[in-house]
């Protein structure tokens, strides 16, 4: 009875770690793409600094809105339109974002963005929503750059990970033995071996739960039926849609000013009316907490911001997985689910790589063996 539990579990493991290793094997590359990427997202504002040292500016922005949107109305291009300015979290430039002429239906829409200096109103930098490296790790960790297919792509490698986080404990297990001996550094003779094995064991948690919750971003329509609240995405901010108002009546200075008795918190946003409501927005930021006051263009009439709605269950997903507002902590630990699981697939190639050589020379000297016994 004994020995055919031991059989029974031994085929197990072997079966288990056929699927590790070729997980592994055959996503390694996109595994490692998407890891690392996800890795410097988590720090994507520093990472955004240290590649873009001219916007960085060790001062507050003081000037009213008008200025700042006079000074970027001169720096766009001829049939540019303003969309909005935002204002930094304490020092730094304030953004605008200008929308560009042309249809750009069936793609997302292009936007021009401005870094003006918050004293001067100089342009530091100028781009599009469309460019940079960050955006292009933004790509690269959400959709791998495959246009349609890319993000269900990215989701089933995230259940990939998830089975291959689950059957590394299994594969981590001593076969004999506790828990503790499965703690020991030298498991394996080669470094890479016992780099795998360790770190893999150290970074299964926080790896099985980035895996779940990147599949849950990545297959909303799927997860939306397990919603527990209210959904629809997150509230705040500059709006990215919409076609320009053809004419405004209001002054920036004035639609502050009609919003300012209604904000909660600090001024981040303003966003110019957009066609059909023909509404401005002013958002404010309260912590974690967003509020929006819409002022109409034609008459002035001030909607308050709704009350906070409790956050769904996409919104905390995508906080998990990023470690938006959940601390410097979580943040360390998102980064560390990031580099150590790129490690885990490179250790893991090779792995594989020595244990086929080690095969080709037992096959070798068996074949040498041979040789000389019908010689």
């Amino acid at each position: 009875m004994a020995t055919t539990a031991g059989s029974t579990k031994v085929r197990l493991r072997q079966v288990w770690f056929q699927v590790h290793k070729w997980i592994g094997l055959t996503l390694a590359i996109p595994i490692i793409l998407i890891c690392l990427t996800g890795s410097a997202l988590v720090w994507h504002d520093w990472v955004d600094e240290a590649l873009n040292p001219q916007r960085v500016v060790a001062e507050t922005p003081g000037q009213p809105a008008q200025f700042y949107a006079d000074a970027a109305r001169e720096a766009l291009a001829p049939g540019e339109t303003l969309l909005s300015l935002t204002w930094p979290d304490g020092e730094g430039p304030v953004m605008a974002t200008a929308a560009q002429p042309g249809p750009q239906e069936g793609r997302r829409p292009v936007r021009t963005l401005l870094w003006l200096h918050p004293a001067s109103g100089d342009v530091l930098d100028r781009g599009n929503n469309n460019e940079g490296a960050v955006r292009v790790m933004h790509v690269l960790h959400g959709s791998l750059m495959i246009p349609e297919w890319g993000r269900p792509i990215v989701g089933w490698i995230g259940v990939a990970m998830l089975v291959s986080s689950l059957s590394g404990l299994w594969l981590w297990w001593p076969f004999k033995g506790g828990f503790t001996r499965g703690l020991r550094w030298k498991r394996m003779p080669t470094t890479s071996g016992n780099l795998h094995h360790q770190g893999g064991f150290w970074i299964l948690i926080p790896l099985a739960i980035l895996s779940f919750t990147g599949a849950w971003i990545s297959f909303p329509a799927f997860f939306g039926q397990f919603e527990s609240g209210p959904g629809g995405p997150p509230r705040g901010g500059p709006r990215g849609g919409g076609e320009p108002a053809e004419q405004v009546f209001m002054a920036p200075d004035a639609v502050l000013q009609a919003a300012q008795p209604l904000g909660r918190g600090e001024l981040r946003s303003i966003a110019w009316p957009t066609a059909p409501d023909a509404q401005w927005s002013v958002t404010y930021v309260d912590g974690s907490t967003r509020s929006e006051v819409k002022i109409a263009d034609a008459d002035g009439a001030v909607t308050p911001p709704e009350p906070p709605k409790p956050e769904t269950t996409a919104r905390l997903m995508r906080r998990i997985h990023d470690g938006t507002d959940m601390g410097l902590l979580w943040q360390i630990v998102v980064f560390l689910g990031g580099l150590i699981p790129a490690t885990l697939a490179v250790t893991g190639v090779m792995m594989w790589l020595r244990g086929r050589r080690v095969k080709g020379s037992v096959r070798a000297a068996f074949a040498a063996e041979r040789e000389r016994a019908v010689s």
